[in-house]
């Protein structure tokens, strides 16, 4: 593989010294870009995207031409292509988001329950393997999957945005059922993402959305505990270098000193986090990333130049900080302040690595 010519973002994760805070965007590739929104016009679909591996590799990439600051690249892909593997039948309604036509709700249904070949995701990793490939060294590329909890919600409700009272009636009801889904959706996202890995992808980050809406006990017992096989059954490193891997609970602020225990280079932290305070909770464990509110982006340059430096100043001196929003840059967001963010970020940055930068 050709070498990296921007480790910065690899470095952070690892907390490494580097020489400013890299930064990378949550959904950087989508609907807030006019070349993206062409793009999805001439593909004919979001899933048509995804499966193409061409049309995967020409969004990736469209952020990185725009904003030459990002220090790495997102396989463009989404969490439901595992659910979608297994059988589910995923199908996407306008403007009413992504659904399912079957759903794990009968105990029938989930003991059939089973990991997928992975040869139905090889769309997923012909993708990465291209995106590679055009990618040339230029930065980094990030593999991902969602949490075996996220996925879970969208397999026993049949779609997102819900109140996922079915899913915790289950792991209420019949502990015992809503675990084997869990344990069968760990062992499919920990091949899914090793063979990411295999086809290039640089760093994992797996994305458990909907983590926060569990109580404090179940968070552990049906989130956290399914990450962390997940974390222990990766791959660690490929083509002679460590391979770091994020996990990243929306709304999992309460949790941080238990997510930094399960053996993740970095935690991703949303807007409701101090940062500051975060970095004294988990200590040097693990890197942090985040965590601006995406909203932000839809105010005034000057607004989101304060937020910008009054993040900087909260995480302070010293490395291990990996600069994104707190959730996925939304689709009503201006180009323009997405790159005044960029901007800000690498003017202001480097004084916070100036002194340590010999350590």
């Amino acid at each position: 593989m050709t070498t990296l010519q921007n480790d910065t973002f690899l470095r952070a994760l690892l907390r490494q010294p580097t020489e400013y805070t890299p930064v990378w965007m949550m959904r950087q590739a989508g609907r807030y870009l006019p070349e993206y929104r062409e793009s999805r016009k001439t593909a004919g679909s979001f899933m048509q995207l995804c499966q193409s591996p061409a049309f995967a590799t020409e969004v990736t990439l469209q952020p990185l031409d725009r904003y030459p600051q990002l220090d790495a690249a997102i396989l463009f892909s989404d969490i439901l292509t595992v659910p979608d593997a297994m059988g589910l039948g995923l199908y996407f309604e306008e403007g009413e988001g992504p659904k399912f036509e079957r759903t794990l709700q009968e105990e029938s249904d989930i003991l059939k329950l089973e990991v997928p070949d992975m040869a139905k995701l090889q769309y997923v990793f012909d993708a990465v393997s291209s995106i590679r490939k055009a990618l040339n060294g230029r930065v980094p590329l990030i593999g991902f999957s969602g949490s075996p909890w996220t996925l879970a919600t969208y397999m026993v409700e049949g779609k997102g945005g819900t109140d996922f009272l079915t899913t915790k009636k289950m792991g209420y009801a019949r502990p015992e059922l809503l675990h084997r889904i869990l344990d069968i959706t760990a062992q499919t996202v920990t091949q899914y993402l090793n063979a990411q890995i295999a086809a290039g992808a640089q760093a994992v980050m797996i994305f458990d959305s909907w983590g926060g809406a569990l109580s404090h006990d179940a968070y552990t017992e049906f989130s956290l505990n399914y990450m962390q096989k997940i974390v222990s059954g990766l791959t660690k490193t490929a083509e002679g270098k460590t391979v770091p891997s994020i996990v990243f609970t929306k709304g999992g602020g309460l949790w941080l000193e238990a997510q930094a225990a399960i053996g993740a280079d970095a935690l991703g932290l949303d807007w409701t986090v101090d940062l500051g305070q975060a970095r004294q909770r988990v200590g040097n464990k693990v890197a942090l990333q985040g965590n601006m509110d995406p909203a932000i982006l839809l105010s005034s340059p000057a607004a989101i130049e304060k937020e910008v430096a009054r993040i900087l100043a909260s995480y302070g001196n010293g490395h291990g900080h990996i600069f994104n929003l707190g959730h996925g840059i939304t689709q009503w967001t201006p180009p323009e302040h997405a790159a005044c963010m960029l901007e800000t970020l690498r003017k202001l940055s480097p004084t916070y690595h100036q002194s340590l930068r010999a350590c």
